[in-house]
């Protein structure tokens, strides 16, 4: 199953990700291949823990050969503040086999956070 109808929707879970987020691409959140679910995400924050700036860089895989599709590249938190990169008023869908990777410019910098609801 691709595509959950979301209309029909048996089940609805919430959950919540967090990552260290380093100079290494990983996964914030990750929706399997035959999953049957689809994830919503509601919000994602990118944190700086630090007292000097960092750059971060945020992308959403689309499909399994690894094309990644930018919603936001090489912004800059500020010292101790916090960025919003996606919040209810913008969701996003991220269907089977997708997934939201996160890098930053520096490492033990930046932490993520993303709530999202599991669709099945």
């Amino acid at each position: 199953m691709a595509n959950p109808n979301i209309i029909n929707v048996a089940n609805i879970f919430g959950n919540t990700s967090t990552l260290a987020v380093s100079t290494v691409a990983a996964n914030l959140v990750a929706n399997p291949a035959a999953s049957a679910t689809l994830y919503k995400i509601n919000m994602l924050t990118v944190a700086n823990i630090n007292t000097f700036a960092s750059a971060v860089s945020v992308n959403v895989q689309i499909n399994t050969s690894g094309t990644l599709a930018a919603i936001a590249q090489n912004l800059v938190v500020p010292a101790n503040a916090v960025l919003i990169v996606l919040g209810k008023d913008t969701p996003l869908y991220l269907t089977e086999n997708t997934s939201i990777q996160i890098t930053a410019g520096s490492n033990n910098s930046l932490t993520a956070i993303t709530s999202y609801e599991q669709l099945s």
